[in-house]
């Protein structure tokens, strides 16, 4: 047996990538990778019990040689007795249309076709002809980048794909050796010339510097893919301590929104944070890349820097994040104002923003208290409790001594020349039945009252940090 297959059937097992059975779509370009994928599973298709098929695009993107490339992997499937699937998709019509990466467009198009051959006929995985070699350019690649770690994991030897995966077995091997494999075996492939062009960053990578690092330790592709192997193993013992710790830290609220207490998030390790918060970018979105950027988890980590005061971020999407009472709570814009209602505890002290709020009995409030802080007496039985700290809502209105009709809100911070920045979150006292009691620090009902009467029986205090 050629060291190669000892290699690959090693990486197999290892990683649990085949099963008895399986339906396997091989991802064939013709070229010197993917020829030496198919005639490895072409000499083990009974070895592993499994169904072969074979996929090919043609980009029409070099004539006469991208439609040789499919001539040619068509002949060698039927001399194989292998069925295949071949299409040809003008990817210099979509790049006219679009613009953009002829690559990446490259790619969505072959992947689309890909998907749809699964789908129709019920195939279980998709195998690609990524090799060691691809792993150091991809890793490469990535630290050039402003990359999370999922960058630096490189190419996973297995993920998800439709409701199955792909895979890649030809991780364990480099170029040479697979060219090497391809030769003893007697097998020939195509030349793609666009593979030699350096407009390619890739391309860059392969030509330029991976030959220095290769002088540097010839065994350096190897080396990378262990190296990946490991740092996959244990982001998935931290993503799933992650995943633990969020269902504990993070309450979801209606409408695709989470709150999170600032204290509880500090307390995790850092690894775990920047976990947590993809977790929770995960839930918000469904676009990988905002899901993997580095500066939107940073951005929002700093948020949790301090408890105190107020501040909010505005996320893609139309998503905020409002850093207030000592909580953070995540959603759209537009609901916010309505989410987060912070109960008061009565006869202590509670903390809102930049504010210290004290409801209570006066026969238990002390009389120096009275005397440092401007009191605002009322009658219990008139305010329906629980007591509420919230954020202002559309229509809010108080009721104020000597005024016969309800003054808006939004009026009074005009009044009060309140920045605009400070007026969506600045807090508000309600009773169990929504009415406006106090606009914190401004003003306050006409059921409360700065002169002590005998029918009072409470007490409001307010205090700046």
């Amino acid at each position: 047996m050629h060291l190669l297959e000892h290699q690959v059937l090693a990486y197999i097992k290892q990683h649990q990538l085949i099963t008895s059975g399986d339906k396997l779509l091989v991802a064939c370009s013709g070229g010197v990778d993917s020829m030496a994928l198919l005639s490895f599973f072409y000499k083990f298709q009974s070895y592993f019990q499994i169904e072969l098929f074979v996929a090919h695009v043609d980009h029409m993107l070099r004539g006469e040689a991208s439609a040789g490339d499919r001539n040619f992997v068509e002949q060698t499937c039927a001399k194989w007795d292998i069925p295949v699937f071949s299409s040809a998709i003008p990817i210099a019509e979509y790049l006219e249309q679009e613009g953009g990466n002829s690559q990446a467009i490259c790619r969505r198009e072959r992947y689309h076709f890909f998907e749809k051959v699964m789908s129709e006929q019920k195939m279980d995985k998709l195998v690609t002809a990524h090799h060691a070699d691809d792993q150091l350019e991809s890793m490469l690649m990535a630290m050039t980048k402003a990359s999370s770690l999922n960058g630096l994991k490189g190419i996973m030897p297995k993920r998800p794909f439709l409701n199955n995966f792909v895979i890649r077995p030809f991780l364990a091997v480099t170029k040479s050796e697979i060219r090497e494999y391809l030769h003893t075996e007697g097998q020939t492939y195509r030349e793609d010339a666009s593979n030699e062009k350096d407009v390619y960053t890739r391309n860059r990578f392969r030509h330029h510097v991976v030959p220095l690092l290769k002088k540097e330790n010839p065994s350096i592709s190897q080396h990378v893919v262990q190296l990946a192997d490991q740092l996959a193993e244990d982001d998935r013992y931290l993503m799933q301590l992650a995943e633990t710790r969020f269902s504990t830290l993070f309450e979801e609220m209606r409408g695709n929104c989470y709150k999170v207490v600032i204290s509880d998030f500090q307390s995790e390790p850092l690894a775990l944070q920047r976990r947590l918060i993809l977790i929770l970018l995960k839930y918000l979105y469904n676009d990988s890349k905002l899901i993997q950027s580095y500066a939107l988890c940073t951005m929002i980590l700093k948020l949790f820097d301090t408890a105190v005061g107020s501040s909010s971020v505005d996320l893609p999407d139309g998503y905020i994040a409002r850093q207030q009472y000592g909580e953070i709570t995540f959603g759209k814009s537009q609901q916010m104002h309505q989410m987060t209602k912070q109960p008061l505890t009565l006869n202590e002290w509670n903390w809102v923003g930049e504010l210290r709020v004290y409801v209570g009995e006066l026969a238990q409030c002390e009389d120096s208290l009275l005397a440092v802080h401007k009191p605002y007496y009322f009658t219990a039985s008139t305010v329906q409790y629980p007591l509420l700290v919230r954020v202002r809502e559309d229509g809010d209105r108080i009721a104020l001594s000597g005024m016969q009709q309800k003054k808006k809100v939004a009026r009074i911070f005009i009044d009060e020349k309140i920045p605009l920045v400070k007026r969506a979150h600045w807090p508000l006292l309600v009773d169990a039945n929504n009415e406006l009691l106090a606009v914190m620090a401004i003003r306050v009902n006409n059921q409360f009252s700065d002169v002590r009467l005998a029918i009072h029986d409470s007490v409001l205090l307010i205090a700046h940090i």
